[in-house]
This record gives C-alpha cells, sequence and structure tokens, in this order.
C-alpha cells in the first residue's frame, strides 16, 4: 500500500483525490459550517487543516489511513476518509462530511459507495465500520444507500457540541458487495 500513491477514485462526475495544501482554506471554511461542526465536534485553524492535509498524506504511507478531498468539477464538495486501517485484521471505519453545495445530491452515498469498493476489492479489507450519533438521520440513510447493515447502538458512545449520543455502527463486509460493484 505504501508504496503506491494514494488512488484517485471516479464515480460519475465526482473526483475522490487525495487533499493537497491548496485545500487548505476548504478545509478551514467546511469546518466553520455549524452542520459539519454539530457532527465534528469541532473548528478547523488555517495550521489545523495544513497539519491535516500533511498528517492525511503521511497516514497514507503508514497504511494507518486514507483521506479524499470529494469533488465536482474541481470544486471540493466533500470528504470521505478511512480513518483507520488495520490491514493484519482486514478492518477500516470510515468518516465522511459534506459541504453545503454538496447536500442533496447523492455526494456521500457515492463517494461512500467508491471507497468502500476499493477498500474491500481493491485493499483487501473484509470488514469495514461506519458510526454517527443516533440523531443523525441524514448519515442513516447514506450508510443505508451505500449497502451498510445497521448493526448495533453504541450508548452514550461519542460526545458531540450538545452533549453524549448514542451511536449507530453500521458495517459492510467483503461478501455484501454486489458481485457487478466497480469503483
Amino acid at each position: 500500500m505504501a508504496s503506491q500513491a494514494q488512488p484517485t477514485l471516479r464515480v460519475d462526475e465526482l473526483l475522490l483525490r487525495p487533499w493537497e495544501p491548496a485545500d487548505v482554506p476548504v478545509l478551514v471554511a467546511a469546518y466553520s459550517d455549524p452542520a459539519i461542526q454539530h457532527w465534528n465536534f469541532r473548528s478547523m485553524t488555517q495550521a489545523e487543516a495544513a497539519d491535516y492535509v500533511s498528517t492525511a498524506n503521511t497516514s497514507w504511507t503508514s497504511e494507518t489511513a486514507a483521506s479524499w478531498a470529494v469533488t465536482s468539477v474541481g470544486n471540493v464538495v466533500g470528504r470521505m476518509s478511512l480513518r483507520s486501517i488495520d490491514l493484519i485484521q482486514g478492518l477500516g471505519t470510515i468518516a465522511y462530511w459534506v459541504t453545503p453545495a454538496g447536500r442533496g445530491r447523492g455526494v456521500a452515498p457515492r463517494g461512500l459507495r467508491a471507497v468502500s469498493t476499493w477498500a474491500l476489492r481493491e485493499l483487501g479489507l473484509h470488514r469495514l465500520e461506519l458510526e454517527h450519533s443516533t440523531t443523525n438521520d441524514a448519515s442513516c440513510r447514506v450508510a443505508a444507500k451505500a449497502g451498510y447493515t445497521l448493526e448495533s447502538t453504541k450508548r452514550s458512545q461519542a460526545l458531540h457540541a450538545d452533549g453524549w449520543h448514542d451511536m449507530h455502527l453500521h458495517v459492510l463486509l467483503d461478501g455484501d458487495l454486489p458481485a457487478t460493484a466497480t469503483i
């Protein structure tokens, strides 16, 4: 994995590519969006965004994570991330967000399917896990549209701006992908 460049993925008009230093202002703007702040419990300064881009590249080469800028017609409209990769256990955890400009266009489910298919088919993972607050109905719909199964609810698992949240755990196994699924 580390000996190869992080792949760029394409689905319809969406291009999922590694983060670049030029994306720092986009990250700062995205993390100033109230919805992204609410579910991610943070904002991001210029310095933090620059560190995020650098860490994303380092994480790929150390085989521990992968993160993509989701672009549409050259504009960043979201983020897809394998927040953690365990090649020995065949396990990855998924996270994502979509900017206001990308919402309502199917960006999240299409990007999630692309990353999931790549992770299971090309990277060779066996299990992908996705967690979101039980009150985040949009993320629940995204997970279902991308073929993830709701496996459990983790009680009082994550701290958000408004307090502790129960979290849904959705799972996609390598055997869950249709034979026709392509990246």
